[in-house]
């Protein structure tokens, strides 16, 4: 199992010291970005993202919760991101959004809200390299998991064998050691923050979920 590190519950205080070793540990980074309106939170911005290519060279998956996604592409890609995923359910042109990532040379996908179904994103699979499940309503971190998720994700498996598709079937909150193998089976990755940047042993932690 690849794990996506999500950095929304470390210690921004002392960020390197904090989570700068699990980084290097983890498949991907995962990045929220949260502008108030979409969801009731404010995070990071680009140039937060931009800082972290000092701490790591992983790859950047880079969760845009933001009303109008259209307009912050240019700058996640020049963050160094190499996937940006945005909602469905956002002010947007989702087709559009998706063509726009991929003319800067960069990896699209798309998220869904634990109340949106797979029905709502199933036009545009063809055209994704990501599709990231929302396990928990997205904004805050350290929520439990919804198991509703699952049947998500084992539609998403079914129709990615079917037709051929090429996304990666990710899944992000709540994610734990006791929660992952309810679902392992039907993903590419998953998003992991609280169990693991939390934790008295990182590293432990994540390994645990990687060697599911």
């Amino acid at each position: 199992m690849k794990v996506s590190l999500s950095i929304l519950t470390a210690d921004f205080s002392d960020f390197k010291n904090s989570v700068g070793e699990v980084m290097k540990a983890s498949d991907y980074v995962h990045m929220d970005i949260m502008d108030g309106e979409f969801v009731p939170n404010i995070s990071i911005g680009p140039a937060f993202v931009k800082s972290l290519r000092k701490l790591t060279d992983k790859p950047f998956d880079t969760h845009l919760m933001i009303r109008h996604p259209q307009n912050y592409i240019k700058e996640f890609v020049d963050a160094g991101s190499q996937y940006i995923t945005f909602h469905i359910e956002a002010d947007c042109n989702a087709k559009e959004v998706i063509d726009l990532i991929h003319s800067y040379g960069i990896k699209a996908g798309i998220s869904i809200k634990p109340k949106t179904p797979v029905k709502v994103i199933e036009e545009l699979l063809p055209y994704l390299d990501m599709v990231l499940i929302m396990s928990v309503e997205p904004g805050f971190g350290g929520q439990k998991f919804m198991p509703n998720s699952i049947e998500k994700a084992k539609r998403l498996k079914e129709l990615k064998e079917e037709f051929g598709y090429n996304y990666l079937i990710n899944i992000d909150g709540g994610i734990n050691d006791k929660t992952l193998p309810q679902v392992k089976d039907y993903l590419d990755l998953a998003v992991s923050g609280s169990f693991v940047c939390n934790a008295e042993d990182q590293i432990a932690n994540l390994k645990k979920l990687q060697e599911m």
